[in-house]
């Protein structure tokens, strides 16, 4: 496939699916040509591709959720990866799944509950927690110096496996900001610091991934964590992380210029953002009865904020002003918000409130105010404590804030 292309495929057995939208990408052909060597398709000698070299599956598990929540990576994804390749003579010892999870879960949960400790295991591949990565490298990316875990950097071919979905601080996420799995909790932080969107274009210069599988199966349009679905049945591969995110925001609504980490990295020399360029294919046979036009079905721009100003996110930020939040804390607190608005109560949160705002976020490190979420708000008169803390707690405290 080229560079401007993105294969979708839809249906419901995923693993299946995978495996198809693989072959019609010719997937070992692209790990045979970076691997240096000459043909591509199945008479290829792929068994001629070295023993040492290392391919990493990158999906995302950034919280212990099962796939069907809407934020991580369906296993069956993954499953069909490496079906594919072993039967296309790659060896298990040459396949590795890794990620780290987000600020505030750990990623041995996230393995367990959805499904890749068993996979792993299933099909004798390694799988690494990167939140436990000791060996940690500082790496110029683009002339921003960033920690990467050293494993992702030791790969010889990766393919990243990201949900597309929406966000609460970047609007969207898929590609690109699927590339922070690979950095140490520490340097998370200091992403939220610096604003998220400068130092994941960055990133994405200093680790670069090869190919890319999106789970477009029910990725929640709204919150990174998932917890509001939408299905959508499909999956698809590409080769340009950019143009795979200038493309998410066309099905979330958004234009590229909307999202700034996106128009950067196309600065960065990293990809097209130009959407103009995209070539997009369904494969024969897939096509569902709702024709999609111009690459999006109309039920998609429908549900998932063609005006993204009426999107339930926009709803209930109203009520929070963060300063370099983490996704967790902040992830965590937008959906309490969501349950007190069903319950009828954000209006009266915001009335008790009396013109101030929901703190959150590292900003707020040594400073007051009336109410404040997480640690870093520890000053404030009422703090919901943790790093993060629970969707739950935070609803209950904002009752008992109102009740008080």
């Amino acid at each position: 496939m080229t560079a401007n292309e993105i294969l979708r495929i839809y249906g419901t057995e995923y693993r299946d699916m995978t495996v198809r939208l693989l072959q019609e990408a010719d997937l070992i052909g692209e790990i045979r040509k970076k691997a240096g060597l000459t043909g591509r398709g199945p008479g290829a000698d792929n068994n001629s591709i070295p023993e040492d070299f290392l391919i990493g599956i990158k999906p995302n598990l950034v919280t212990p959720n099962p796939a069907m929540f809407g934020g991580t990576t369906h296993p069956e994804i993954v499953e069909g990866i490496l079906s594919y390749l072993l039967e296309h003579g790659l060896k298990k010892e040459q396949l590795i799944i890794l990620e780290g999870s987000w600020v505030g879960d750990r990623t041995e949960e996230a393995f367990d509950y959805c499904g890749y400790f068993s996979l792993a295991e299933r099909y004798g591949v390694a799988l690494k927690d990167l939140q436990k990565e000791k060996r940690i490298d500082t790496v110029s990316c683009a002339g921003m110096d960033l920690q990467i875990c050293s494993l992702a950097r030791e790969l010889d071919f990766l393919i990243n496996v990201p949900v597309l979905k929406g966000h609460c601080q970047t609007k969207v996420t898929c590609a690109l900001k699927n590339m922070k799995g690979v950095i140490p909790n520490s340097e998370k932080r200091r992403f939220h610091r610096m604003g998220l969107h400068k130092p994941i274009a960055h990133l994405n210069a200093g680790i670069r991934q090869d190919f890319i599988v999106i789970d477009h199966i029910c990725g929640d349009p709204d919150f990174e964590e998932g917890g509001n679905p939408l299905v959508r049945n499909c999956i698809m591969a590409a080769e340009d992380p950019v143009l795979t995110d200038a493309y998410t925001c066309r099905i979330l609504g958004y234009e590229p210029s909307e999202v700034s980490y996106i128009t950067l990295a196309a600065r960065l020399g990293l990809g097209s953002c130009d959407l103009d360029t995209l070539s997009l294919r369904t494969l024969e046979g897939t096509i569902p009865e709702e024709e999609p036009q111009d690459g999006v079905l109309s039920g998609e721009k429908e549900a998932s904020g063609q005006s993204p100003e009426t999107r339930k996110l926009v709803d209930i930020a109203y009520a929070v002003e963060e300063i370099d939040s983490c996704s967790a804390c902040y992830g965590t607190l937008l959906p309490a918000l969501e349950r007190l608005r069903k319950e009828g109560l954000l209006d009266l949160l915001v009335r008790k409130l009396d013109g101030a705002k929901i703190g959150i976020g590292q900003g707020y490190r040594g400073r007051t105010g009336l109410l404040g979420v997480g640690n870093c708000t520890a000053g404030f008169r009422n703090c919901i404590r943790g790093c993060p803390p629970k969707e739950e707690e935070i609803f209950d405290a904002l009752k008992r804030f109102l009740e008080a």
